[in-house]
């Protein structure tokens, strides 16, 4: 009866040693895709900021040369040295040789 008791529980042993290396198996595989999800996430944000970055530098050119064309435009604009820009209707004829053609 010992033998045959012995003999049960090193199968215990076994099954529950293969039950746990599978388990640990499943784990270590999880824990690798996860790490693989969050490279590829961290990839595709890399990306999206070096384009975010791209963007602002040509935004902030666009601003500065439209910043410069306004100043330019100020300097000869009848609007800004007509005596009655205070007026909130300003003469026609002023007005049009400002806006674009």
């Amino acid at each position: 009866a010992y033998v045959l008791q012995s003999h049960e529980e090193d199968d215990k042993k076994v099954r529950r040693r293969e039950k746990n290396r599978v388990a640990a198996q499943r784990s270590r595989k999880k824990q690798t895709q996860k790490a693989d999800k969050l490279h590829e996430e961290y990839e595709s944000l890399e990306q999206e900021n070096t384009s975010l970055k791209r963007e602002i530098g040509k935004l902030t050119d666009e601003m500065k040369h439209l910043s410069e064309v306004l100043k330019d435009h100020e300097k000869i604009c009848p609007l800004l040295h007509c005596t009655m820009n205070f007026v909130t209707v300003p003469c026609p004829d002023a007005l049009a040789s400002c806006l674009p053609r």
